[in-house]
């Protein structure tokens, strides 16, 4: 897999992480967003962790590229915007951004940008935010403020992603959508199927009856696969039964 080539990405920094599955887990959420550059500081079970590849699911990319750095001032050295993750201010004054802000911020900066992240337990201490130039908080219930280190990473790189015009899927995987003769086709076969079954009784009702139905069909917006689909339902109903069933 090669690096995404991704403006003004940021870091991820994870301070004293406490367990590898974790570590793994916030790997594969980046890569899922387009952030492969993870910092780890001084992580409790050392590094490399076996237990970080399976929770990866396939992020290898993350991992094997991963810095290990003995304080988070070494971690962050090149970074000129710091955003400490935490659910509160710990006595430190700061402004404070939520995700979003926060990424928008980052796509205007010049210079590198951080998300630092702290242990499972406990999150960050009072001199790990002193660090950072703003704190990043979510907007949480504040009666079970309990994100787990993997969600706190997603919720950022997230909100990341959506000004980093990463890929969609293209035309072909999503089908293009079906002509106008397609879906006349359709509809003509609905009503001629519904016809003989006095759908369109009385009289009076008929031309609403009708105009409703083709409002219906046009709505979704179908794409050809699908109007093939209807008309092949259609034709199975209309079909009798064979003798003796």
């Amino acid at each position: 897999m090669t690096e995404p080539a991704l403006p003004r990405a940021p870091v991820i920094v994870l301070v004293r992480p406490q367990l590898g599955e974790n570590i793994g887990k916030a790997a594969r959420a980046m890569l899922n967003f387009g952030l492969v550059e993870l910092r780890l500081v001084t992580p409790r079970d050392g590094w490399p962790n076996p237990s970080a590849g399976p929770a990866a699911a396939g992020a290898d990319i993350v991992l094997e590229r991963a810095q290990v750095f003995p304080t988070l001032a070494e971690a962050v050295a090149d970074c000129a915007h710091v955003y400490a993750t935490t659910v509160r201010k710990r006595g430190v004054t700061k402004p404070v951004v939520t995700p979003e802000q926060a990424a928008r911020e980052v796509h205007a900066a010049v210079g590198r940008c951080a998300y630092v992240f702290g242990p499972e337990r406990a999150g960050l201490e009072t001199e790990d935010v002193a660090l950072a130039r703003a704190i990043l908080t979510v907007p949480i219930n504040p009666e079970f403020a309990s994100l787990n280190l993997a969600q706190a990473v997603v919720l950022c790189a997230y909100e990341w992603s959506k000004g980093a015009s990463l890929a969609q899927p293209t035309a072909e995987e999503l089908l293009p959508p079906a002509s106008q003769e397609e879906l006349e086709g359709l509809i003509g076969h609905f009503e001629t199927a519904l016809t003989p079954r006095n759908y369109f009784w009385p009289e009076a009702r008929a031309e609403t009856n009708r105009l409703t139905l083709r409002n219906l069909l046009t709505k979704p917006g179908w794409n050809h696969l699908e109007v093939r689909t209807l008309r092949g339902v259609l034709s199975t109903l209309e079909k009798r039964r064979p003798t003796g069933e």
